[in-house]
């Protein structure tokens, strides 16, 4: 199997990690569409969020993340989607939204920010903290 998160999950791929547990890992987007978009996979692979084992475990994780991302960026609110077409392993993404972030009321799919990856690693740090 060739699948990019699973690869992130042994470590074979580096991340800007926020969060791990023994089931689940949350990192920041490598093409955010705000500061601290946030991935949250399944360490196993699954294809769908459905289908994760703990359903509601991985959901508290989540919870937990994006309680993270309130503490430390103070966005106005905190986007979660669920896509599942553009990596074949079941993820969650929490997006933050900030007064003029240059999204219209919804987010623009695709409008992805470019951040330094020393900006990265900052923003990763205080998030995690903040878990």
């Amino acid at each position: 199997m060739d699948c990019i998160f699973c690869k992130i999950a042994d470590k074979e791929i580096p991340c800007n990690k926020i969060y791990e547990d023994k089931e689940f890992l949350a990192f920041l987007d490598i093409r955010p569409l705000n500061k601290g978009h946030t991935l949250i996979i399944s360490k196993k692979h699954f294809r769908w969020i459905w289908d994760v084992n703990n359903f509601g475990k991985y959901f508290e994780t989540i919870k937990k993340i994006e309680k993270g991302i309130e503490k430390s960026l103070k966005p106005l609110r905190v986007l979660v989607l669920v896509f599942g077409d553009e990596v074949q392993h079941a993820h969650v993404h929490l997006v933050p939204r900030f007064e003029n972030d240059g999204h219209s009321a919804t987010i623009t799919l695709g409008k992805f920010k470019d951040i330094s990856k020393e900006k990265m690693n900052k923003i990763a740090e205080e998030i995690s903290k903040n878990i």
